[in-house]
């Protein structure tokens, strides 16, 4: 018998079987800082891949602030973490009122190694029929707080 094992998502690339909405085109975006090299663009951005780095250590927070409410189904995020050891926190929140109440989606953990799980994708499926701001808060690392939070992809549908 042949066989094969495979990885459901390789990493850097988005699962192909979707119509991705351009976030550029529908939303503002607000972040609480960036990487003049890594620039939120070449996370949110199709065609590019080579994500966005906060400018320092510690929670970062990154808006879509859409200018007309849309329907979501599927959040897919991914994070690559090759060079330092750490635990990662996220969590994504919506808003349908413009920002005045938001509600969680997902709280996750991830354990970086440079040793083998370097990158993190999570496909979310959702429900939400009127997004008017989505929140991605990334804490990079929930015991020394020194490390530089980073997306190398963020794709919605």
């Amino acid at each position: 018998m042949r066989k094969r094992i495979i990885d459901p998502v390789q990493p850097g690339r988005t699962p192909g079987d979707q119509q991705w909405l351009n976030v550029e085109a529908l939303a503002e975006v607000e972040i609480s800082s960036e990487d003049v090299a890594h620039p939120i663009e070449s996370a949110l951005v199709l065609g590019r891949t080579s994500g966005w780095r906060a400018a320092g250590p510690g929670k970062q927070t990154i808006r879509l602030l859409f200018s007309q409410p849309q329907s979501l189904k599927r959040i897919w995020l991914n994070f690559v973490e090759p060079d330092m050891e750490r635990t990662q926190e996220y969590v994504v929140r919506w808003s349908s009122d413009g920002g005045e109440s938001f509600r969680e989606i997902v709280r996750q953990q991830w354990n970086f190694n440079p040793q083998g799980a370097t990158s993190e994708a999570e496909d979310h499926h959702v429900d939400l029929p009127a997004v008017t701001v989505l929140e991605l808060a990334i804490t990079p690392d929930t015991s020394r707080g020194n490390a530089v939070a980073s997306l190398a992809q963020m794709r919605l549908a």
